[in-house]
């Protein structure tokens, strides 16, 4: 087990990746510059990941060319990793798009944040990482400090076994510069659930002159849709390779993490659906709720990409009939927000009954939630 460390949501999530990062090509931009700046003194100061190097950062001149950079490393064998938010983010999307498409395991830790649009906000929700649901990489969600340490290791982790790009998120500000006391992963307690055959294969699969391959070709009508349908048994076995390392990180630290975590009374009748640190709030508001003689849980989604609907039904008790799903994101001219379109298809086929399935806005570019309008909802 690791030792007790007083860190922000940035550097936790800095130190988790550090461990198994081997190139980091890097930007700044608010909040997310602090994992970078972290990484960046880190390796000047010699301090080796997993494989016994320092980091090797590359600061490039934007978000575009710091993606490029990651998607050519990756292509050339190294375990890559960067870090940004809001439009820095929406500039890296199409080589996002490639990393995807070519599984490879690169992970991007991202403090989400507004989105610029009629206003400038550098303050938190999830308008960012929301554009980016359709590229293709795996999506894990942490609420709190704690949580970025902890979910940064399972997206390394994850992205080295499934062998696919993750996208790592928290909310900016809210968990990005909160410090807390927690526990720091201990990089020897890492170590053995590394899948080294899958990075000897990664690299045995790199761009190399020695032996040479072809990719990146253009296709035509005949092939391109067979080669997007092939990649589905590939993405179906992502949700239980995160469930897999978030018990492994279960059992070195005693918490209770799941793709879907419940919690609240067993037999719910009323449910919230969220992600991100709102959840932190409602946990609280269940408890007090719970304890006032009503039947409420929530469920803290970690896994949005891809979204799992057999775990997610398992985490949803039985006796729940009314649900509210809660989106950080205003999706202008949508029939509903990204969250709460996916949870209501997923119940749509249960073939389960509910009396209300709602869908609402909170926290846009951080402003306040607080429990009294959690138990409003």
């Amino acid at each position: 087990m690791g030792h007790k460390v007083v860190m922000d949501g940035n550097t936790a999530a800095a130190y988790a990746s550090y461990a198994f990062t081997e190139v980091a090509a890097i930007y700044p931009i608010t909040p997310s510059s602090q994992m970078a700046e972290a990484v960046d003194e880190w390796a000047a100061q010699g301090k080796k990941n997993l494989f016994g190097q320092p980091v090797k950062v590359i600061e490039m001149q934007s978000e575009a060319g710091a993606a490029g950079t990651c998607h050519g490393s990756l292509q050339a064998g190294a375990l890559t990793t960067t870090y940004t938010a809001a439009q820095g983010l929406l500039l890296m999307i199409p080589p996002m798009y490639r990393i995807a498409g070519e599984f490879l395991p690169g992970v991007f830790h991202v403090s989400a944040r507004s989105v610029a649009q009629n206003m400038w906000s550098i303050f938190g929700d999830h308008s960012d990482v929301m554009t980016c649901r359709s590229i293709g990489f795996a999506m894990l969600v942490s609420s709190s400090p704690q949580e970025a340490m902890d979910l940064g290791a399972v997206a390394h982790l994850s992205a080295i076994k499934a062998r696919h790009a993750f996208l790592h998120f928290f909310d900016g500000f809210r968990t990005s510069h909160e410090m807390q006391k927690i526990d720091a992963l201990d990089y020897e307690d890492l170590r053995p659930l590394v899948d080294y055959d899958q990075i000897q294969a990664f690299r045995k699969n790199a761009l190399n002159p020695e032996h040479p391959s072809i990719r990146g070709t253009t296709a035509g009508a005949e092939t391109f849709f067979q080669g997007r349908e092939a990649s589905n048994s590939h993405y179906d076995a992502i949700p239980g390779i995160v469930a897999h390392y978030m018990d492994e990180i279960n059992k070195l630290t005693g918490r209770h993490y799941a793709p879907y975590e419940y919690y609240g009374a067993a037999d719910a009748t009323e449910c919230v659906i969220a992600m991100g640190s709102g959840t932190e709030t409602l946990r609280e508001t269940v408890d007090y709720l719970n304890s006032h003689g009503r039947k409420v849980g929530m469920i803290s989604v970690h896994l949005f990409r891809p979204f799992a609907a057999k775990m997610f039904l398992e985490a949803l008790p039985e006796t729940v009939t009314r649900v509210a799903v809660l989106d950080r994101t205003k999706e202008s001219g949508s029939a509903g927000e990204p969250l709460y379109l996916d949870v209501k298809s997923v119940l749509a086929d249960s073939g389960r009954k509910f009396d209300a399935v709602v869908g609402g806005r909170f926290g846009l570019s951080s402003k306040d939630t607080t429990p009294g309008m959690m138990k409003s909802v």
